[in-house]
């Protein structure tokens, strides 16, 4: 359990604070994250990675010389927003490109992916990794669909020698995908994690037992088995990883390994120590050579007791690589030659609100009052949208819709007492909710409403029909975002109903509210039918039939904000 807390919904961001006064040395900070707060040399290519708060030292702790220019870090579990992205990227760069590096989470690839594609548009070139080392996530040949854990570590400490060493952008990113490639992890957890102010955890594991196939967001064990000794506990992982060891004597590999055994949070360093003696011991007797091995907390699940273990099967190159030097606030190897040199950044400023029409600014403080309700139905139902999200996901979806509608209301009511039209409002309510939120439903909420403002004018007011259409529109884009099917468990299961429904009333001659509830009440029959349906996409797609019986909470927390924004249509 997190103690020290003052406020829940800023927790990550007065951690991060304080990290930055602690280790100014290393960091400053800048909107979205850190950076360095020395120089790099000029051309050389930026390695910039990111994620989720709560699993400290990943992502910031491995900012610093022989490793990361820049970190990116969102909310508690929830991966940062584009904006974010955007703004650290740009204070990290060295003018040599930018490879960006996170596990392969789907609010990650949104975000960090529509961030990219915002600065490629701009003129940076910019290269993607997605870390995909667990195991248990997917199959051998599946590999690069797999979740990034604990094998982060390896990837990013590569990826960071490589560019140290004057390696151009497409070498480093050649480099880094082979390092991936290289890498393979997986995981056991005793307990669940519990999030900053919550009095319960995630998810608990039965006394006597611990799941196997852990997530780093607070995702439960595939599997669960009961607990045996640590020797036993530490030949099952060797043995399950060493099912997917390289050949020998090809592509460079001779059984030399990097090796990690992380704790994830609450595990002592003794029981870290134990688990090693035995996993050193099995891989020696194997004929496998270990490369400086690493007995560690660097990817961390919060408060969550758990232990996984990662190899990196070595060529000559990636070895150098491994034990290059590298100082950073969490990562120390060899003798890194300082930079006396401070790195400037160039906060860039907010655009000013510029006020529409009356008729549109009138327009748009409805839109305000919408996404007011909004948030109060998001907090009001925080605690059940977590309880259903713990069954087989994260067990964050409550607290990403909270900060997500909390942070687009906060903006429309700047914005509203600005005078701005329906679009700026609608837009700045988007991009407030992406970037608060994080996580995939952040992404999703925040293109949707920035999909409905584009449809929409700041100088006149929209018709019924062009209200609907946009709506339609807007709700039709989270599919198109998230490639998510009808059938896959996931928002989607509610959301095209409700554009269905909006679509197939867009010329009746009722009332606006009515067509709106109607559409509403279809998404939450369709929501609530999402309970007997094995997810096929998301993070509840690793946990097989845990998710039968449960509503998805993406589906229900969208039909919930539904049918609110009816009863306020009514006034209208």
């Amino acid at each position: 359990m997190t103690y020290l807390v003052n406020n829940p919904e800023k927790f990550a961001a007065d951690s991060l604070k304080g990290f930055c006064a602690a280790f100014s040395q290393y960091v400053q900070p800048v909107h979205g994250g850190v950076v360095r707060s020395t120089s790099s040399p000029q051309g050389q290519v930026s390695i910039v990675v990111g994620g989720g708060s709560g699993h400290y030292p990943a992502f910031a702790g491995w900012v610093g010389s022989g490793m990361a220019h820049g970190s990116v870090c969102g909310n508690i579990f929830a991966s940062p927003s584009a904006s974010q992205v955007k703004s650290v990227v740009k204070a990290a760069d060295n003018g040599g490109g930018t490879l960006i590096l996170f596990g392969n989470y789907a609010g990650d690839v949104l975000h960090f992916g529509n961030g990219a594609e915002q600065l490629r548009n701009e003129g940076h070139d910019i290269r993607i990794v997605c870390i995909s080392d667990d195991i248990a996530s997917n199959t051998p040949e599946n590999h690069l669909d797999r979740r990034g854990i604990a094998g982060d570590t390896f990837v990013v400490k590569v990826a960071g020698a490589a560019a140290a060493a004057g390696l151009n952008l497409d070498e480093v990113e050649a480099t880094t995908r082979k390092a991936n490639d290289c890498t393979r992890s997986l995981g056991v957890a005793f307990t669940g994690c519990t999030l900053p102010g919550a009095g319960e955890p995630l998810f608990e594991v039965e006394h006597g037992k611990y799941g196997l196939g852990l997530g780093i967001h607070g995702e439960q064990g595939l599997s669960t088995h009961t607990i045996t000794t640590a020797d036993e506990i530490s030949t099952m992982l060797v043995e399950k990883i060493l099912e997917e060891e390289p050949e020998r004597g090809k592509d460079g590999y001779n059984g030399r390994v990097a090796v990690l055994v992380n704790g994830l949070g609450s595990c002592s360093y003794e029981e870290l120590f134990v688990v090693y003696a035995k996993v050193s011991e099995l891989l020696k007797e194997r004929g496998f050579t270990i490369v400086a091995p690493l007995v560690d907390e660097q990817v961390t699940s919060l408060d969550m007791a758990g232990v996984s273990l990662s190899l990196m099967f070595l060529d000559e190159e990636l070895e150098a690589f491994w034990t290059a030097p590298a100082d950073a606030p969490a990562f120390h190897t060899g003798v890194v030659e300082q930079s006396t040199g401070k790195r400037i950044v160039k906060e860039e400023t907010e655009a000013q609100i510029v006020a529409g029409s009356e008729e549109s600014a009138a327009f748009a403080l409805k839109i305000a009052s919408v996404l007011d309700v909004f948030e109060k139905t998001a907090r009001e139902a925080e605690p059940e949208l977590g309880r259903m999200d713990a069954i087989a996901g994260d067990g964050d979806h409550g607290q990403g819709m909270t900060l997500g509608s909390t942070a687009a209301a906060s903006a429309s009511r700047e914005a509203a007492a600005a005078r701005a039209g329906a679009r700026t409002l609608l837009a700045r309510a988007g991009a407030a909710w992406s970037e608060g939120a994080g996580g995939t439903s952040g992404a999703l909420w925040g293109g949707a409403l920035s999909k409905v403002a584009n449809a929409f004018s700041d100088h006149a007011v929209p018709t019924k029909v062009e209200i609907i259409d946009a709506v339609a529109k807007g709700a039709r884009s989270i599919q198109e975002m998230g490639g998510a099917q009808v059938g896959d468990k996931t928002m989607v299961d509610a959301v095209i109903p409700f554009a269905e429904a909006l679509e197939a009333k867009r010329d009746s001659s009722e009332p606006l509210a009515d067509i709106w509830a109607d559409a509403a009440a279809k998404a939450r029959e369709a929501a609530d039918a999402t309970a007997n349906i094995v997810a096929r996409k998301g993070r509840a797609r690793t946990h097989g039939d845990a998710s039968m019986g449960t509503p998805d909470p993406g589906a229900i927390s969208f039909s919930m904000l539904m049918a609110a924004a009816a009863d306020m249509i009514r006034g209208f």
